[in-house]
């Protein structure tokens, strides 16, 4: 018999003015994206972050030409690691400037330059041209090291929700391939790792999740779209881990992905990745947006500051 759920209680407060909230049901993709779009752009609209002291510039990458958003916190000094941040939007949905307060936040805590690709989504652009377009960025930064004034040994990928099962799978690939310095860091944030995670409609954490088992499948279907599911597209299929980066995962206990996390954590503890694993009870997916000011965010964002700096 499973335990009964108990929300935190400073997310609980925070989320009270949205009690009465029926939020619509997605029908497919294009509908999850209208959905997912306009609740990122609300909670994030109202988030204070310190935009003037981050230099904001787009750079054209890639034999596609894809725009690579650059932010340089005014503290960034020296030659110094980067980040190449990937946005979160269950595959379908999301984009750099709906993220960009969450970027400047790292940048400025961190004082470490960020990247973030403008990568190409589902259904539109099915697997693997997300995957593609990041790998690309990510050769970018060490072949235009020099002249970004960065340490190409020194590059950590954080990916966040759906920007982290693609994170994974970019140092997956890295690996495979032999990248060259290889990835220093990755830093999966409620990471969305598994296609094949099914909680079954009578689970009571189905009354908690802000990401959908229906979402999640308009995601994954609209990403493979009738592919059979390889590791890099779903990195939770992986059997062998070694020699991936240092690896910092964090999870919501109320989380969809909250297992599948945990199991990818697991795999890589057992194949001597050092690995740092965080689990936040009483919380969902995206929780820290809504509750900014509750202890659990600011020890999860100090975590996760403290991680991307340890270049």
């Amino acid at each position: 018999m499973l335990s009964p759920i108990t929300l935190d209680r400073e997310y609980q407060a925070a989320i009270a003015p949205y009690a009465g909230y029926v939020p619509p049901v997605p029908s497919d993709a294009r509908s999850l994206r209208t959905q997912n779009d306009a609740a990122i752009s609300a909670v994030l609209s109202g988030f204070d972050a310190p935009e003037s002291s981050v230099k904001e510039t787009t750079i054209p990458y890639g034999s596609s030409q894809r725009l690579l958003h650059r932010f340089v916190p005014d503290s960034a000094s020296g030659k110094k690691g980067c980040i190449l941040y990937i946005h979160g939007g269950g595959l379908v949905s999301g984009s750099v400037p709906l993220f960009r307060k969450d970027i400047i936040r790292y940048a400025v805590e961190t004082g470490l330059p960020f990247y973030a690709p403008a990568y190409r989504l589902a259904p539109e652009h099915p697997f693997p041209a997300a995957l593609e377009d990041v790998y690309a960025a990510l050769e970018y930064l060490r072949d235009h090291a020099q002249e970004e004034g960065i340490d190409p040994s020194k590059i950590a990928v954080m990916g966040v929700s759906a920007g982290g099962g693609i994170a994974a799978g970019v140092a997956l690939m890295a690996r495979d391939k032999g990248f060259q310095p290889s990835i220093r860091k990755l830093v999966l944030i409620y990471p969305m790792l598994d296609d094949r995670t099914n909680l079954g409609a009578d689970h009571p954490l189905n009354e908690h999740l802000t990401w959908t088992m229906k979402k999640n499948e308009i995601g994954w279907g609209a990403y493979l779209s009738g592919q059979e599911a390889t590791e890099y597209a779903a990195p939770a299929r992986v059997k062998d881990v070694s020699g991936l980066p240092r690896t910092y995962i964090d999870i919501g206990g109320l989380d969809l992905f909250r297992d599948e996390a945990m199991a990818f954590a697991a795999k890589l503890v057992a194949a001597n990745v050092e690995t740092e694993f965080h689990l936040y009870p009483g919380v969902p997916h995206g929780w820290e947006w809504i509750s900014a000011k509750a202890m659990v965010t600011k020890k999860a964002i100090q975590n996760r500051v403290w991680a991307l700096a340890d270049l």
